[in-house]
C-alpha cells in the first residue's frame, strides 16, 4: 500500500503556526514542547521547528529567554533584538515589558567600549506580585 503524500507547508505557514502557538500557551515553552504543540498542525520535525523559531526571532517575533532554554512571543514586537524580561522564580511567569531607557544606557555602554551588540535579551528574576503576596500570606497564617 502506497504511503499517502504529507502536504508540505511553507516557511511562513510553519512560522505563523508557531508563532500563534506561543502565543496561544501564554508561557514559555522549550523547542520539544512546542513540537508537541504543534505536532497536531502537521509540524513536528526538530529542525523545521528551530528554523521557524530563527526566522520568528530574527523577523521580532519570538524570543529565546536563555536562563529557561525555552521561546516566547514578541509582545513588542517595534524593538528588534532588545527585549527585556522578568521572570518569577516560583510560578515561572514571564513579562516582557519595554523600557527604552534601560536599552539605550547599555548602548551607551556599548559605544564608548567599542563593543557591537548584536541582540539584547535581558532577564530579570525575583517574585512577581501574585507570588509575593502569597508568600506574604503565608507568613501572616
Amino acid at each position: 500500500m502506497a504511503k499517502k503524500p504529507t502536504k508540505r507547508r511553507s516557511a511562513a505557514d510553519q512560522d505563523k503556526i508557531i508563532v500563534e502557538a506561543l502565543r496561544g500557551v501564554g508561557r514559555p515553552l522549550s523547542a520539544y514542547e512546542l513540537i508537541e504543540e504543534v505536532r497536531g498542525k502537521g509540524v513536528s520535525a526538530p529542525p523545521t521547528v528551530y528554523r521557524a523559531l530563527q526566522r520568528l526571532i530574527e523577523d521580532g517575533l519570538a524570543h529565546r529567554l536563555e536562563s529557561l532554554n525555552a521561546f516566547v512571543a514578541c509582545d513588542h514586537p517595534h524593538h528588534h533584538g532588545k527585549a527585556v524580561f522578568a521572570i518569577c522564580d516560583a510560578c515561572g511567569s514571564v513579562k516582557e515589558f519595554d523600557n527604552p531607557a534601560a536599552v539605550k544606557s547599555l548602548q551607551a555602554w556599548a559605544g564608548k567600549n567599542d563593543f557591537k551588540i548584536r541582540s539584547m535579551t535581558m532577564e530579570i528574576r525575583g517574585r512577581c506580585g501574585d507570588c509575593s503576596t502569597d508568600t506574604a500570606a503565608e507568613g501572616n497564617g
